[in-house]
C-alpha cells in the first residue's frame, strides 16, 4: 500500500486558479508506518520542534489502474477521509540546505493520522466538498475542493502515468491555502468532512 501526497494544491480564491494551474504537481510518497487510525493519540516526535498541520482530504483508491484516463479517474476512488499530513519543518529545511529530499520530514511514525473513511457514493460532487479542522476547540483550517489547483480526477491521472496505483493506495490530495501551523504536545485535534466530526485525537 502506497501513501502518495501532493503539495500546494489550494488556492484562497477562484480567481488565482487559472495561474496556479502551470501543470506540475508537487508529488511525493509516505511509508504506511506513518499511519495512524481509529482516533488513536499520536506520540509526538522526538525528532521535531517544529511539528506543522495540514488537514486534507484523502482519496482511496478501490482498483488498480496505470495510464488512467482523466475521464475516468474518479471511479478508480472508492473512499474519501480527513487526515493531518505531518512535516517535520525543521527537518526538512536542513535536508533541503543540502538539497535533500523530503523523505525523512514527511515519513517519520505518526506523520499521517487519518479518520475512518466514508464511501466515495456519498458525496453527490468531488469538487464541491467541505472539510476544517479544530485544534483545542478553536477553527484552524477550512477548505473546499472547489479551490483545488488540481482536482482529484487530475491528480489520478497524473500519478497513474508514472506509476501503478493499487487497491488501498492513499492519496492527501493537499491542505487549505491558509491556516497551517504548528502544533505542541497536548493539542487536540478535530476534523471533519461536511460538519461530521471524523478525526478526534491529542498529541501525547
Amino acid at each position: 500500500m502506497k501513501i502518495i501526497g501532493i503539495g500546494k494544491n489550494y488556492v484562497n480564491d477562484n480567481a488565482e486558479l487559472s495561474a496556479a494551474k502551470t501543470g506540475s504537481q508537487t508529488i511525493f510518497t509516505k511509508p504506511e508506518s506513518t499511519l495512524v487510525t481509529d482516533n488513536k493519540d499520536v506520540v509526538f516526535p522526538k525528532i521535531t520542534n517544529q511539528l506543522v498541520y495540514e488537514v486534507e482530504l484523502v482519496a482511496k483508491i478501490g482498483k488498480q489502474g496505470k495510464d488512467i484516463a482523466l475521464e475516468d479517474a474518479n471511479s478508480y476512488i472508492s473512499d474519501i477521509a480527513v487526515g493531518i499530513d505531518y512535516t517535520a519543518t525543521d527537518v526538512l529545511s536542513a535536508s533541503r540546505e543540502k538539497k535533500g529530499p523530503w523523505a525523512l520530514a514527511k515519513g517519520f511514525d505518526g506523520a499521517s493520522p487519518i479518520s475512518s473513511f466514508k464511501p466515495v457514493s456519498e458525496f453527490t460532487d468531488l469538487t464541491n466538498i467541505n472539510f476544517d479542522l479544530k485544534i483545542n476547540g478553536e477553527q484552524k483550517q477550512e477548505g473546499n475542493t472547489s479551490l483545488m489547483i488540481y482536482n482529484f480526477a487530475e491528480i489520478i491521472a497524473y500519478v497513474s502515468s508514472f506509476m501503478t496505483l493499487e487497491e488501498g493506495d492513499l492519496i492527501f490530495t493537499g491542505t487549505p491555502a491558509a491556516g497551517k501551523g504548528t502544533n505542541v504536545k497536548g493539542d487536540h485535534l478535530q476534523a471533519s468532512i461536511e460538519g461530521e466530526l471524523l478525526l478526534d485525537f491529542k498529541l501525547v
